[in-house]
């Protein structure tokens, strides 16, 4: 079963919008479903009850996971701004980085280089996971 790019990026996402463990997206390859959980709150949607050890379920990855968290921003420092790290390396010091990062980034001009390049890294990286993992995507 096909699974829509945009379902499997909105899972990401989801996952991704806290800390590891906090959001899960499992994905049913035969069913092409998405069941959502999150720590944080009510879970309006039951899980199947063979979700887990069944090959038919995949977790969807949390950014980490797929090296497209600090990495990625160093990546992205390596490329544009090599000469700035370790101002860079200053703002993951404490509490508040990306924001800092990001004010930063805007500063001198590259905050819309920054989101194009962490969209078409994320991009890639969800396409490679879903062809590792044979996800069917559905552009």
């Amino acid at each position: 079963m096909k699974i829509k790019y945009s379902d499997i990026e909105l899972a990401y996402e989801f996952v991704s919008a806290e800390k590891p463990f906090m959001h899960t997206a499992i994905l049913s390859k035969s069913e092409g479903k998405i069941y959502y959980h999150s720590e944080m709150g009510d879970n309006f949607e039951e899980m199947p009850e063979n979700i887990y050890g069944n090959d038919d379920y995949i977790e969807v990855p949390h950014k980490n996971d797929l090296d497209l968290g600090k990495r990625l921003v160093w990546r992205f420092v390596e490329k544009e701004i090599p000469g700035l790290k370790d101002k860079i390396r200053g703002f993951f010091s404490r509490k508040g980085a990306y924001s800092r990062y990001k004010a930063f980034l805007e500063q001198i001009g590259l905050l819309e280089t920054w989101y194009e390049f962490e969209s078409s890294e994320t991009q890639k990286a969800l396409r490679e996971w879903c062809e590792e993992n044979e996800i069917e995507i559905d552009d």
